[in-house]
């Protein structure tokens, strides 16, 4: 939000989604810079906490939903299998990165509001930069697969100055990255809110849509089967709009979505 270009440790948030038929909840509420606290290993955005011990990222939470006020609380433990310590420039100055932090791991989550318990495959990565993006980036496709030998990322896009920015990457199970090839890229169907979205898939495999998780003005989160290098697998994509975003309609609606509290 334009809100935050002047002072960005005043205006933070934690976001945190879950789909599913029984237990959807989105809560990303934005609080001041007194409910910020930081340290080498630990961050609180207000009631909720983030550390790590060297071996698991712990996510202690206690958010409220946006609309409607829906406790979200309890805990999400991360235990990385393949640590990734590079990052990748995704502009020549360098001003933004992407770092993927964790290629593999395993997630454990356990919520007492809603009442969910379940375990299986994570991934953690992170977009920085000294800049807010809408003013480097037109817009994006990003996309995440584990593979049998490791896992997939493809990130590619427009700057506003017309240039494109593309990362085609393979890293194996100790999280060692290579760049590869890219399979073609195939339309999928827009979202209802019309976010054209596109993956990378073998030639003739086009990307088949599995379920379209988060649908917004300017960002869509949704699952895709996709045949990769003749693997079957499931990825994970996502489509960014910052023409969108910078919209005056779009920043109009934001606070609705992610209100701030005292």
């Amino acid at each position: 939000m334009r809100a935050g270009k002047a002072r960005p440790h005043d205006h933070v948030a934690l976001n945190v989604a879950l789909y599913g038929p029984r237990a959807a909840r989105w809560a990303m509420t934005e609080r001041g810079e007194a409910a910020l606290l930081q340290a080498r290993d630990a961050l609180a955005i207000g009631p909720s906490r983030v550390t790590w011990d060297g071996q698991c990222l712990a996510f202690e939470i206690d958010e409220r939903g946006a609309v409607w006020r829906e406790r979200v609380k309890g805990r999400v433990r991360v235990f990385p299998e393949a640590l990734v310590e590079e990052s990748f420039p995704l502009d020549p100055e360098g001003l933004h990165r992407w770092a993927p932090i964790a290629t593999r791991a395993r997630v454990e989550v356990a919520l007492e509001a809603p009442r969910l318990r379940w375990a299986g495959d994570a991934y953690v990565d992170s977009n920085f930069g000294d800049e807010p993006m809408e003013d480097r980036f037109r817009d994006w496709q990003w996309s995440r697969a584990h593979s049998r030998r490791g896992a997939l990322v493809f990130y590619e896009g427009m700057r506003l100055d017309g240039s494109r920015f593309a990362l085609s990457l393979a890293f194996d199970p100790s999280g060692a990255a290579r760049p590869v090839e890219p399979p073609p890229l195939h339309p999928i169907l827009p979202t209802g809110w019309l976010m054209p979205r596109a993956a990378r898939s073998d030639p003739g495999h086009p990307a088949m849509l599995a379920r379209t998780w988060e649908d917004a003005p300017f960002y869509s989160r949704s699952a895709i089967g996709v045949r990769l290098f003749g693997e079957e697998t499931l990825a994970v994509h996502e489509s960014l709009s910052l023409t969108r975003f910078r919209h005056r309609l779009v920043q109009w609606m934001l606070p609705f979505r992610m209100p701030r509290r005292a």
